[in-house]
């Protein structure tokens, strides 16, 4: 597994749940941010996506907690790949978010395909 691509972002208003804690769609949703930033730095912008009728899909997301992340509180989020099938078929991503004090907050790892949209 090798780190990749890493971005920077704060905690918003919209991103807390009831506890005043970043919430877990909030995780989610900055996770597929950052996944098509990826691509879109490194030559595969949505444009390049639409024009082949294809894009990525994501089939299964799983999150784990360790550290709470405030309202307004720094945090990077760096994206690895963490595996992938041998014609490249299927992938596997993992998110890793830090707080601002360098601390573990939460990992998602994605496990996913591409798919045909045209199909």
């Amino acid at each position: 597994m090798s780190e990749i691509f890493k971005k920077q972002f704060k905690a918003r208003w919209g991103d807390m749940d009831f506890n005043g804690h970043m919430g877990n769609t909030a995780y989610l949703d900055l996770a597929g941010d950052v996944r098509m930033m990826y691509f879109e730095e490194n030559g595969f912008p949505m444009k390049r996506f639409e024009e082949l009728h294809m894009g990525p899909v994501v089939m299964k997301d799983e999150i784990e907690y360790f550290r709470e992340v405030m309202l307004l509180e720094n945090i990077e989020v760096h994206h690895l790949i963490a595996g992938y099938s041998e014609d490249g078929s299927k992938f596997r991503i993992r998110n890793i978010f830090y707080r601002n004090d360098g601390k573990k907050a939460a990992i998602i790892t994605s496990t996913g395909g591409w798919m045909d949209l045209k199909a």
